[in-house]
């Protein structure tokens, strides 16, 4: 993780990305040193929340291509995992997306969200603002 510290900006992109995506990783961290080291809490607002949706786009992506079998197969998410967020998708629809941001099942939705076919431009719209206000408070609370 710290030579992902060492890319600035770089960094903070490539971590935001890994966390989004299936792969147990903490943009938080990055974020958090990357701020404490007097880079600019705005741009590291942008490179996270671009990098972060676009992981996220890529879980949406899978799941889409694939379906299940790909989080329960080709990705080792147990289940049990899978059939929390289809639960929590299935009873919430496409709003479940704003939840995307919430650890262990968040990253999940995302993919449940291309399985279960969401509309792309909603999907989108709605991690696009969840992923920017958890980084937005985050900062805050970094200030």
């Amino acid at each position: 993780m710290s030579a992902l510290i060492h890319l600035g900006y770089l960094g903070m992109f490539l971590s935001a990305f890994l966390a989004a995506t299936i792969l147990p990783f903490s943009s938080e961290i990055v974020l958090s040193a990357l701020y404490g080291s007097g880079l600019n809490g705005a741009i590291l607002l942008v490179v996270a929340s671009i990098g972060n949706v676009l992981g996220s786009l890529v879980n949406y992506l899978l799941g889409y291509a694939f379906g299940k079998d790909i989080a329960t197969q080709k990705l080792n998410i147990s289940e049990a995992t899978f059939n929390r967020a289809s639960s929590v998708f299935t009873r919430w629809g496409k709003w479940s997306l704003f939840l995307c941001w919430v650890p262990i099942i968040g990253d999940p939705i995302t993919l449940v969200a291309g399985v279960l076919r969401s509309p792309l431009w909603f999907f989108m719209l709605a991690v696009t603002l969840s992923k920017t206000a958890r980084y937005a408070a985050l900062l805050y609370v970094l200030s």
